[in-house]
């Protein structure tokens, strides 16, 4: 969005791409934790896709 030549706010390609992200790390994190090789960092990379889910909602309000 533009206003006055100014860009505004997330366009809607940023927020599609950090949509494929939340999908990648919810899947690479369910991996890592039903391999049992590196639980640990499966569940950073689930605790990552949650924020990025919620820095996602809040910008489409």
């Amino acid at each position: 969005m533009t206003s006055g030549g100014i860009t505004v706010g997330a366009g809607p390609w940023v927020l599609a791409i950090a949509m494929i992200a939340v999908f990648a790390l919810l899947w690479g994190g369910s991996r890592l934790i039903r391999g049992r090789t590196d639980r640990n960092k499966g569940w950073l990379m689930i605790v990552a896709a949650a924020v990025l889910l919620a820095n996602v909602a809040i910008l489409t309000l």
